[in-house]
């Protein structure tokens, strides 16, 4: 027998650097998903691994898919807003005033400077409502627990908000087409400002648990870069495309909602890593913030539908039980829907995940010839193939949490 010889690890890398460049060794397929908490919802991932190292990734989507596209044309404008709840399920209040924003451009609708505030104050506590769970969640991926505690705790005071006003937490169905179903209640700005007030605390705190955290940092920093480049060339929208560095934010480049009368900045990242698509979002809370305290300062009298919109958004209820002329217009939208021209629209708003896209094809009634949506996760995941390619098995989880994506809308 021969002598045994100790080898230390260094000796071991060594004769890794040595060795024969020809040299091939045994990949391993690997599926992680569709039904794994790391994935973020029913994605699955097909990769080859050289030990830990990734060497190919394919995305396999398709497994939530329900066919809202063509559900939509086959129920009137109104009914299918329940379904945009469905999309981006963590901002559904978001994805009911872009739906409805696109009808509205196909009936050449404007609806009054209080239904405005009231969409405006919506969309961003909606944006605050994901960016709290996409920043939570992320830091847990990463190993910190305490901060998924604290902004989930701040999410619980929203839904809070959104059953004061809309009568549910989780799928609002609050905008109609032409205005919103219903007033805001007494109080109700109030208790939006004193959360405002509270959550900028939190953010706080969460910046000194994260930010600067060193193994957060190890994690997150340089793992997943998206170059500028890569990211238009993909259709990548939303902080992920801010993060590379692209000034991007339809709210600045093509205002709706009266954005435009709002003072607000458009984070911008450098490197466009895991860390500063992290940093975006945070940073994104804080502007939200800023928005709709601005809104609530100058939150305008008037009515909260377009009375003039006689074909397109229901009477008060009050009017319908007492009015025959009401009682009929109201049976006229629910049987037949909301009247729309002849006509073709598209239309995509500032979601937190993105570019929300709608495509309306008309052929006049209250019923879409065709309705094509645009998903902003599904553009942001079509990456996953160059992206992950490059790194270890362990980097998976923080390079989908930074990409904060949602299944609901990418499968649709």
């Amino acid at each position: 027998m021969g002598e045994v010889k100790e080898v230390s690890v260094g000796d071991i890398g060594a004769r890794a650097a040595n060795a024969d460049p020809e040299l091939k060794t045994e990949t391993m397929a690997l599926n992680v998903g569709p039904s794994h908490p790391s994935t973020h919802g029913v994605l699955r991932l097909m990769m080859q691994l050289d030990g830990d190292l990734i060497k190919e990734c394919e995305p396999v989507i398709g497994y939530l898919h329900r066919g809202d596209e063509k559900i939509a044309e086959n129920m009137t404008y109104n009914q299918f807003i329940p379904y945009t709840d469905r999309l981006d399920y963590l901002a559904p209040l978001s994805n009911n005033v872009a739906y409805a924003l696109a009808v509205e451009k196909l009936a050449n609708l404007e609806v009054p400077d209080r239904c405005q505030a009231i969409r405006v104050i919506c969309c961003e506590l909606a944006r605050i409502s994901s960016h709290l769970l996409g920043v939570g969640v992320y830091g847990m991926d990463a190993g910190s627990w305490t901060v998924f505690m604290y902004t989930f705790t701040e999410r619980e005071k929203l839904y809070t908000l959104f059953e004061e006003l809309t009568g549910a937490r989780f799928t609002t169905s609050y905008t109609r087409i032409g205005g919103v179903a219903r007033d805001i209640p007494d109080g109700w700005l109030g208790r939006v400002d004193s959360f405002c007030k509270g959550v900028v605390p939190i953010l706080n705190q969460v910046d000194k648990m994260l930010t600067r955290n060193r193994i957060f940092m190890d994690r997150t920093v340089g793992i997943g870069v998206i170059s500028k480049e890569k990211a238009l060339s993909y259709g990548m929208t939303g902080p992920n495309l801010r993060a590379s560095g692209v000034d991007l934010d339809l709210r600045k480049d093509k205002p709706y909602l009266g954005y435009e009368n709002y003072d607000f900045e458009v984070p911008i990242g450098l490197n466009g890593d895991c860390y500063d698509r992290y940093l975006m979002r945070a940073e994104e809370i804080k502007q939200s913030v800023g928005i709709i305290r601005q809104v609530i300062g100058s939150f305008p009298e008037g009515p909260y539908y377009a009375e003039d919109a006689k074909k397109i958004f229901a009477p008060p209820k009050d009017k319908i039980l007492t009015s025959m002329e009401e009682l009929i217009q109201n049976f006229m939208l629910v049987t037949e829907g909301p009247q729309m021209p002849k006509g073709e629209v598209y239309f995509e708003a500032e979601n937190p995940k993105g570019a929300l896209g709608f495509y309306v094809v008309s052929k006049g009634g209250g019923v879409p010839y065709r309705l094509k949506i645009r998903g902003p996760s599904f553009c942001n995941l079509s990456i996953l193939s160059e992206l992950l390619p490059g790194h270890f098995l362990t980097d998976i989880t923080v390079i989908l949490g930074s990409l904060d994506f949602v299944m609901g809308e990418c499968d649709r």
